[in-house]
């Protein structure tokens, strides 16, 4: 299960809000295409409180979705679900990490158990909602991962400087 944003894709403080400001970080596509190749499921966990506060739209995230989708096919790659929380943070819904919920309907959807099954995020949020669904916390340096690390609070074992450093790791263990 990966994060999108900061992980996937360059992140930004003004959000993602359209196709054309989808950027994939160096490697991470190459990243994601080698573990499709290798049989992994992939599942994309994202927050996207743009969508409730009004900056885009649900279709907005599908198209990013579509294009991130577009450019992994020619290297083999694919993800298998796309799982978002539309809401913003005083909703206080279920879905929205730190909370479990969106990791729980990823395991459900793509019929996956979630113990030790890896989580990539760059923030704390994305490492307390691993734990709360009883998945494995990978942290990457990217995105937001350097002030988290700087942070210091609720930091995983496992910290690597990018998806692709996560990847290597992963196929290395099988």
């Amino acid at each position: 299960m990966l994060d999108r944003d900061g992980v996937i894709n360059a992140d930004s403080d003004a959000y993602i809000k359209s196709v054309d400001e989808w950027h994939p970080l160096p490697g991470s596509l190459e990243a994601m295409a080698r573990l499709s190749r290798a049989g992994w499921v992939i599942a994309v966990c994202t927050n996207q409180s743009g969508v409730g506060r009004g900056l885009f739209t649900d279709a907005t995230v599908n198209a990013i979705h579509a294009e991130l989708q577009r450019q992994l096919a020619p290297l083999g790659g694919h993800v298998d679900g796309f799982f978002y929380c539309p809401h913003p943070p005083e909703a206080d819904c279920s879905c929205r990490k730190p909370k479990p919920g969106l990791l729980i309907q990823a395991a459900a959807a793509l019929s996956f158990p979630l113990q030790g099954v890896p989580f990539v995020g760059d923030s704390r949020r994305d490492m307390d909602a691993a734990r709360a669904a009883g998945a494995t916390p990978v942290l990457v340096r990217t995105g937001k991962g350097a002030r988290t690390i700087a942070d210091g609070a609720g930091l995983p074992d496992w910290i690597e400087n990018d998806l692709m450093a996560v990847v290597t790791r992963l196929l290395n263990d099988d």
